[in-house]
């Protein structure tokens, strides 16, 4: 069975990091397994949480112990999230280097948070420039937002031809694929959300009716960036792969917004909805999700 190791954070309740990534990637036929950076009793936007922080050491001494077990020669790809310090992010890296030693053609998915549109970095001091030095450049897929697509590539993107420009430039720094999980430029309808995918081969953009939520749920990026790295496995990241993924993962994204808006919550409905979101992920993509070919 293909495995994939991903390495976030953990709650005891809610759906965020690993909590909103291992289950939808278990569903689709993967084994995970879950490295936890920290343990909370919930996400931190409810302002209170308790909890810790695992050290790196820990993170690695986790990781080396379940190395020396499985070997990883049965691991397809490294999914990571927040990090929290530099010394997190080397032992990622260190994990990443032995998993292509055991399987070179081991994929890395880096969803590089930092920060978001409305609220500026929400990282400690230094990690933004370690991601676009070191991270970054490591991996194969990186799945930014808006916010931190631009200050990666370095410049502001308020157009579609920032938006790809900006692609352009983070692939320039090793990255095959580029999935830029919100697009509001000016050419993005009101009541629509959007996303880019940017490779090689070309450029897409996908978009979805908008949900509105009274309290807009935390993980959907995470969810995000787990399916659509499974599409990517599935379909290759060659040729117009990435953009039949990215239009499944907008899919199962539409999907699980509307089950949690009717739910009422501010968690996501990963359960109610999850025999919906797996079909979707798996079947054709309904005809009402747009996608363009920009380039």
């Amino acid at each position: 069975m293909d495995n994939i190791v991903s390495i976030q954070s953990h709650v005891a309740y809610g759906y965020v990091g690993n909590r909103a990534a291992v289950f939808p990637l278990q569903r689709l036929g993967y084994d995970v397994t879950a490295i936890n950076t920290v343990q909370f009793s919930n996400h931190t936007g409810y302002g209170q949480f308790t909890g810790e922080v695992f050290s790196p050491e820990h993170v690695a001494d986790v990781f080396a112990g379940m190395a020396e077990l499985t070997g990883l020669a049965g691991v397809r790809a490294l999914l990571t999230g927040y990090m929290g310090d530099q010394r997190s992010g080397e032992v990622m890296l260190d994990a990443l280097a032995r998993i292509r030693q055991a399987r070179p053609g081991a994929l890395y998915c880096c969803d590089p948070v930092m920060g978001d549109t409305g609220r500026g970095f929400f990282v400690r001091e230094g990690i933004p420039e370690w991601m676009r030095e070191l991270s970054v450049p490591a991996a194969d897929i990186v799945t930014p937002n808006q916010f931190e697509l631009s200050w990666l590539a370095g410049r502001e993107i308020t157009t579609r031809a920032d938006a790809l420009a900006a692609a352009a430039d983070l692939r320039a720094l090793g990255p095959r694929v580029v999935l830029m999980t919100s697009m509001a430029v000016e050419d993005t309808a009101a009541d629509r959300i959007a996303m880019l995918v940017d490779t090689a081969q070309g450029s897409w953009r996908v978009s979805t009716p908008r949900i509105d939520f009274a309290t807009a749920p935390n993980g959907a990026g995470d969810f995000t960036t787990a399916v659509f790295l499974a599409g990517c496995l599935a379909d290759g990241l060659g040729e117009d792969g990435p953009a039949r993924a990215l239009a499944r993962t907008a899919a199962a994204v539409e999907i699980l917004f509307a089950a949690t808006r009717d739910a009422g919550t501010r968690e996501l409905a990963l359960i109610p909805a999850q025999d919906e979101i797996t079909a979707a992920l798996r079947g054709p993509v309904p005809a009402h999700i747009e996608i363009e070919r920009l380039r």
